[in-house]
């Protein structure tokens, strides 16, 4: 079932504010990093690697960061500082929220899922989720055998991230080989089952304060369409109604997309707060 999907069965009209509402921030985070090599308005400067908010605020990718700390080199202060206020935010909101609200890879990965149903291509090879945490620490060991920061110079995050800023060329190839994958490979592949800078992310999410909630459960009517929407299905454990099912959905793998909000009919789901 596609995200514009959610409410036809109870015939209503499709929802998809969470959907808007994730696509703005993507589009405008892109927008803050183009406006200054395209407009002149540097506002930002940098890229999702590093970046300096209005010559004041430091961003650091901590994924980034440790990769160069086992490649051997010593960060500045001010890289550190950065690191330090992104990690601060995405232990606050969930770090795989990077994937659904930041990364430039995920309207790409969307647009192969959307086509894949269009196209009603059901095969899918099996990969499991735990590949990503093999691809993460292999990211590591590159970075410490070679001394360089190998693994950004592939990495399809920053590919496009840099290609979309000083253009494309070579990064096309990868964009494409991730688009071709999604669509023609695996359901959700690169994403949910390949990508170490979401591996790195979730780790970070393990005690998010900020959830999605099962609040409505006792109204859910096992419909599935969590499930469908979900590109991380595992996180929503089944028969919601169960005393076993927990109000929260507490994994740290939950990229807090809304998209199990926006489909379900019955009104299950919402952002809230954790109790711990």
């Amino acid at each position: 079932m596609s995200e514009s999907a959610a409410g036809v069965a109870e015939g209503r009209p499709a929802r998809r504010t969470w959907l808007i509402l994730r696509r703005i921030s993507q589009l405008g985070i892109l927008a803050l990093f183009l406006a200054g090599p395209w407009l002149g308005w540097w506002i930002v400067k940098g890229n999702l690697a590093f970046s300096l908010t209005l010559d004041t605020l430091p961003l650091t990718d901590p994924y980034v960061l440790l990769q160069s700390l086992f490649a051997g080199h010593r960060p500045e202060m001010l890289a550190l500082t950065g690191a330090a206020i992104v990690l601060a935010f995405y232990v606050l909101v969930g770090g795989r929220a990077y994937c659904a609200w930041v990364c430039p890879v995920n309207p790409v990965t969307d647009a192969a899922a959307w086509l894949r149903r269009r196209l009603d291509i059901k095969g899918s090879a099996h990969l499991s989720r735990r590949l990503r945490y093999v691809m993460l620490a292999m990211t590591l060991a590159l970075a410490a055998a070679t001394g360089t920061i190998a693994w950004e110079l592939v990495n399809p995050v920053s590919m496009l991230h840099r290609g979309l800023i000083f253009g494309l060329g070579a990064a096309w190839a990868i964009v494409l080989a991730v688009f071709l994958f999604d669509l023609f490979v695996s359901r959700n592949g690169w994403c949910g089952h390949v990508c170490p800078v979401g591996a790195f992310y979730s780790l970070l999410g393990r005690w998010s304060p900020l959830h999605v909630s099962a609040a409505g459960r006792e109204r859910c009517d096992d419909c599935m369409d969590c499930f469908a929407v979900c590109p991380e299905p595992q996180v929503i454990k089944p028969a919601l109604k169960g005393a076993n099912a927990g109000p929260a959905i507490v994994s740290p793998n939950c990229t807090r997309c809304g998209r199990c909000i926006d489909v379900c009919p019955k009104d299950v789901f919402r952002f809230g707060l954790r109790r711990f």
